[in-house]
């Protein structure tokens, strides 16, 4: 007989692919059984009535990270990962971002300490690429695929970090050589710009008028495009934060057609419209993120590509500014669409909002959220079976869910430090109760159980799109062979 550190009994235990009672033996930081009727570890923890969940791993999150206009997020790497800890989440993948003529080795380096120093969960990071020269193509990039940092971020938009077609086949070349997946923000970016500056010269500044710039053809003009870029390499994609019903068609109808593109999609695209924006004064800011929320037509179209596999993750995208002249509101009352900091925060709430209003309303399988929040981010990005389980050998990353517990919404309740919630006021059903990261219980009863800085950095694999068995067509083995 096994000696437990922690025991999880008499729950049922769900999975992407299986729900079933079992109780789970913890032991090293690991899931060493999974069986019936375990003896009690040293620590035990009675989960009937209750789902033991795997911990969410949320892949995309700004945290304390200096934005292209130069503001820093409310959350460090402290704030930021206890507010992931309440809402079920155990694993985190911010990015370290590289602004132009910045070392991505000082970036990265940077970044670790910050994140060593303060973080409560486990996290790794990918790389945001706004400025690939030769020597970050060559030297630095495959230095750090090397040493578990396995994904990158390129921009369409923004003055400060876009790449153009040509740098973005680049980093896509490079990325599939060493092994790491390119994930995109697909706006195009002079759409933005031309729709913004003729806005501005009317005095058109509010709030509303950033969903006006950000028009829905500027998200599917640029989700054609990259895909198209990807498939002349024909070198996997991820699309993120996907918003509109067109884009959604659009990877739909590539993925139909064989092209290796992913996609993610986020809370605000499901919870909020595009009216919110039109909030009275500058209560809109609150509201303001890119791709804008939409209509409820793009409503409809993200809940259908949730259930119908067009989506593979559902990520936070939490971009934590507060709501005063240090975040969304530079200029006060005087500040425009273009000068309010870009994001929403909703790190703590991704979950509990999607297992209410997705599996508590129907809208999609229990077994599907589980995938969308935690076992699509560790196969996307090289972090399963340790992480994104529950399986022997997994990291015992777990979280237990009160399916029938009701909670109303109020930034007072949350743990980031932002200040406010787009989704106050909101009544949700379901909430993760004990959350336990590689075996230590880190919320319980409603308060954090572990110290700062106890998290760890988790190097990842390749991405399992690349590990994917596909045969090259003679044509595109010939055109590879030229251009290598």
């Amino acid at each position: 007989m096994q000696d437990f550190d922690l025991t999880i009994r008499n729950g049922t235990v769900v999975t992407a692919t299986d729900t079933f009672a079992a109780d789970i033996g913890v032991k090293g930081g690991q899931v060493a059984a999974l069986a019936r009727g375990l003896a009690a570890g040293k620590r035990d923890i009675d989960a009937a009535g209750k789902l033991v969940l795997p911990g969410g791993v949320d892949s995309h999150c700004h945290i304390e990270q200096l934005s292209s206009n130069g503001v820093m997020t409310a959350d460090d790497f402290y704030s930021g990962t206890v507010s992931a800890a309440f809402g079920g989440t155990t694993t985190i993948i911010p990015f370290a971002a590289q602004h132009r003529g910045m070392k991505i080795r000082d970036v990265v380096a940077d970044y670790a300490k910050r994140a060593r120093e303060k973080a409560v969960i486990d996290y790794s990071f990918h790389l945001i690429v706004a400025d690939p020269t030769e020597e970050a193509l060559t030297q630095d990039l495959p230095a750090f695929i090397g040493k578990g940092i396995t994904s990158f971020k390129v921009y369409m938009t923004y003055d400060r970090l876009k790449l153009d077609d040509y740098q973005i086949l680049d980093v896509l070349l490079t990325a599939e050589k060493h092994g790491a997946l390119v994930m995109v923000h697909a706006e195009n970016h002079d759409m933005i710009r031309w729709l913004a500056k003729r806005l501005l010269d009317r005095g058109h500044t509010e709030p509303k008028f950033h969903a006006v710039s950000h028009a829905p053809l500027a998200e599917s003009e640029a989700t054609h495009r990259v895909i198209q870029l990807s498939r002349l390499l024909d070198v996997p994609v991820l699309i993120v934060h996907v918003s509109g019903i067109e884009a959604v068609r659009t990877i739909r109808a590539a993925q139909t057609l064989g092209a290796r593109v992913y996609a993610e999609t986020c809370p605000q695209y499901l919870f909020l419209k595009a009216s919110d924006i039109s909030r009275p004064g500058m209560e809109g800011a609150k509201f303001c993120c890119s791709p804008p929320p939409r209509d409820e037509a793009s409503q409809n179209a993200v809940w259908a590509g949730l259930a119908d596999g067009t989506f593979q993750v559902f990520s936070s995208d939490h971009a934590p500014y507060r709501f005063d002249e240090s975040g969304k509101l530079p200029k006060g009352d005087k500040t425009t669409f273009k000068d309010m900091a870009n994001g929403v925060p909703g790190l703590e709430l991704r979950m509990p909002l999607l297992f209410s209003e997705g599996v508590g309303k129907g809208r999609i399988k229990l077994n599907d959220f589980v995938a969308l929040t935690a076992t699509n981010h560790a196969r996307m990005y090289g972090l399963h079976p340790r992480k994104g389980t529950i399986a022997v050998e997994s990291d015992a990353d777990l979280a237990i869910w009160d399916p029938e517990k009701e909670v109303k919404i109020a930034a007072a309740m949350l743990h980031d430090n932002v200040g406010y919630t787009p989704y106050e006021g909101r009544t949700i059903k379901g909430w993760p109760e004990i959350v336990v990261n590689r075996g230590r219980v880190v919320i319980e009863g409603g308060k954090l159980q572990v110290d700062r800085g106890s998290g760890e950095f988790v190097p990842r694999g390749a991405p399992e799109p690349l590990k994917q068995e596909r045969k090259p067509t003679t044509e595109m083995r010939l055109f590879k062979a030229l251009i290598a």
